[in-house]
């Protein structure tokens, strides 16, 4: 059996945690950025159990793999073409962190490169959105979507920033319940930054 492929679109580095925690469970992440963000080395005693338990697969399928593209936003279909290569198989993952202002032609040109039932995590900032839906609003409709939805300020803390590691222990809570098969759905993390004197 061979590794199963996944498709992290994200800033560089802005989601290394979960191509990280994938590639340790075994899957080929295909990972396309402006900027190469190694992973740090790993010990192999030291490799936890496979974190989706809970979902299709109980166990590790091989060694898994981070693969790095040289990629830019602005250019989609050169992107898709990278990518296209990158991958053994169609992607049976796609988790997109991707600017609101080309969110809509690199999902496009991606979703050709998806296996028909792939699921899709996708993060967006509140601050991009005119209003907080109700439902999840997915680019790519035939897929189950768990869209993540970032805030300005934590939740743990109304005086601080939305922290890092609230944004990706969020993003493979939502990676988790995609790959459990559940339906779309929708996850905020943290709050809109209050604006005072208006």
């Amino acid at each position: 059996m061979t590794a199963r492929n996944a498709l992290i679109l994200a800033g560089s580095g802005m989601l290394s945690v979960v191509v990280e925690e994938l590639a340790l469970d075994g899957w080929r992440v295909v990972s396309p950025s402006r900027r190469y963000v190694p992973l740090p080395a790993t010990d192999d005693a030291a490799v936890p159990p496979p974190r989706w338990s809970r979902g299709r697969r109980k166990d590790r399928v091989g060694a898994g793999k981070a693969i790095w593209v040289e990629a830019h936003w602005d250019r989609p279909r050169e992107l898709a073409t990278k990518v296209e290569k990158a991958l053994t198989a169609p992607a049976e993952l796609l988790v997109a962190w991707v600017h609101e202002s080309y969110r809509r032609s690199v999902l496009g040109v991606v979703e050709p490169l998806l296996t028909a039932t792939a699921p899709v995590v996708e993060v967006r900032s509140l601050v991009d959105l005119a209003a907080v839906p109700d439902e999840p609003e997915p680019v790519l409709f035939g897929h189950p979507t768990q869209q993540v939805l970032l805030g300005s300020v934590s939740e743990l803390a109304a005086t601080r920033p939305l922290g890092h590691d609230e944004i990706w222990r969020g993003v493979l809570y939502a990676v988790e319940r995609a790959l459990e098969g559940r339906p779309s759905s929708l996850h905020q993390l943290g709050e809109r930054r209050p604006v005072h004197g208006h």
